[in-house]
């Protein structure tokens, strides 16, 4: 996702602070917390530079909780949150539920006439088929369209967008500030009565977001390919946008269910940022997202990865660009060398100085472009340490993957000097600073490191974290997790032909 917010004035003084201590103190005097009796919990950060309010609701539910049979689940609900409520975006509700209604009770039977399998009488299944499209149309008809984003828009709010990832989903936009209480209950009732109207309308919207994201992209393909090797238990196998398959059989029903089991109170966390005064902020809170009835939290128990004894290897067809990435296995991110592993990444890919571009593009010219990154596809569970390159005209994913290792080998063998050491600390600290030039880059971070690591201030003392960081440190690290044994080879080749 992208966030396009002027960076405020509140940035150069943080360049210009002197310690984490100082970059800690300073927001401390801009941040109010509090939890709603429901379990609901709030981060409200006051920065009165401009008259607008940037607010963001991060749901610790993403891919990793999707169901068995049910890949992406997480995805369509996202969609789902909008389509309305009852009294947002229906021409009649009492009509309009019963014509939902009616719409499951016939897919019900073509579901019950499917499941006989080789007995299922085909004109019987054509027959209800065709009941369920008219049940459907009967539905639709009384929906008035992207009128949840017509309330949004016509009252000056921007940028109104959501995201699923593997470990959360993130809605997000921004209002002027004195449009405020309107915010607190778009966003509250789309979460206490949401409507699951075009349910499978915008069923095959996301099964379009899949072909264009996935199918039609050899790197989509390759992540895909990628994940579903490395992972043979572990909740990352699958990706957020879920299976075709999955998609095309999802079920209303389902979607409702999965809604009731991980949209719950204390599973929020909402991020308010900029022109607006914490009291009034509580005061709206109470009065509108008090009324989420609370609900007990959804279990965090997930498959475990059993440990990988030798590389796996998986090679994706495309006559596009050729792509190469090695990906092996890393802790989850309360790991204590989760700063270590950052810090290795920066030597390796930190930009035009880090090692992996200035050998193999700048030097050698042999890749395109090539870099690493320390935490794929998220940070929840045990995950991946990704180095990847796009080969240059004439050059092979094989040349560049003896390449990398030769790169490994000498991060193993060389400890690396204080100098880039110093340097690339210095750029963690400044990309985190980058990060909080923006009311939306703050609502998103600070609510980000409050569910994970159970506080915001995770976020500066992570910078200590970074500083302590020795060059032994970085060799320890590349010489434990950097192994064939937990490696995955994923990259793709010309089919034979080439290119039609």
């Amino acid at each position: 996702m992208t966030f396009r917010f002027a960076l405020f004035l509140l940035v150069p003084a943080l360049l210009a602070a002197q310690s984490v201590a100082d970059l800690q103190k300073s927001f401390e005097k801009q941040v109010t917390e509090f939890t709603l009796a429901n379990g609901l919990h709030f981060i409200v950060i006051e920065r009165h530079d401009a008259p607008v309010v940037s607010f963001h609701t991060y749901m610790n539910v993403g891919s990793v909780d999707d169901p068995s049979g049910e890949t992406g689940l997480a995805h369509m609900f996202e969609h789902m949150a909008f389509k309305g409520t009852p009294t947002i975006g229906s021409k009649n509700w009492p009509a309009e539920k019963a014509a939902m209604d009616a719409v499951e009770v016939v897919y019900d039977r073509l579901e019950a006439e499917r499941n006989k399998g080789p007995r299922a009488d085909p004109k019987k299944i054509t027959a209800i088929q065709m009941a369920l499209e008219a049940a459907m149309e009967k539905a639709d008809s009384y929906v008035e369209p992207s009128e949840y984003d017509r309330v949004v828009e016509s009252n000056g709010g921007l940028d109104m967008n959501a995201g699923t990832g593997e470990d959360s989903t993130n809605y997000y936009y921004s209002f002027p500030s004195n449009r405020i209480e309107l915010w607190f209950l778009l966003e509250s009732e789309r979460f206490l009565r949401p409507v699951f109207r075009e349910f499978y309308k915008e069923r095959d919207v996301v099964r379009e977001e899949r072909r264009m994201r996935v199918e039609s992209s050899s790197q989509g393909k390759l992540v895909e390919m990628l994940v579903a090797t490395a992972f043979a238990a572990a909740p990352y196998h699958n990706e957020p946008v879920g299976w075709a398959s999955d998609i095309e059989h999802f079920r209303r029903p389902a979607a409702e269910r999965f809604y009731r089991q991980y949209y719950v109170p204390a599973n929020m966390t909402l991020g308010i940022a900029g022109d607006v005064n914490p009291a009034e902020a509580r005061r709206l809170a109470e009065k509108y997202f008090g009324r989420l009835p609370a609900r007990p939290l959804p279990s965090q128990y997930r498959t475990q990865e059993p440990v990988q004894e030798g590389e796996k290897r998986v090679t994706v067809s495309s006559p596009a660009q050729p792509f190469l990435i090695l990906a092996y296995k890393r802790p989850d991110r309360h790991s204590p060398d989760d700063a270590a592993l950052a810090v290795l990444d920066a030597v390796l890919s930190d930009g035009r100085t880090g090692m992996i571009y200035k050998d193999m593009v700048r030097d050698k010219q042999m890749a395109l472009g090539a870099g690493s990154q320390p935490q794929f596809p998220g940070g929840k569970y045990p995950s991946l340490f990704l180095l990847y390159a796009a080969p240059s005209t004439g050059r092979s994913t094989e040349e560049n993957e003896k390449e990398l290792y030769r790169i490994i080998e000498q991060v193993k063998s060389t400890k690396v000097d204080e100098q880039t050491l110093a340097r690339v600390k210095t750029k963690l600290r400044a990309a985190l600073i980058r990060k909080l030039g923006s009311n939306t880059g703050l609502a998103v971070e600070l609510c980000s490191y409050y569910v994970n690591y159970g506080d915001w201030r995770k976020l500066f003392t992570e910078l200590d974290d970074y500083d302590k960081v020795t060059a032994e440190d970085v060799q320890r690290v590349a010489k434990t997790y950097l192994v064939p044994e937990h490696l995955t080879v994923a990259h793709t080749f010309v089919p034979e032909g080439g290119a039609k």
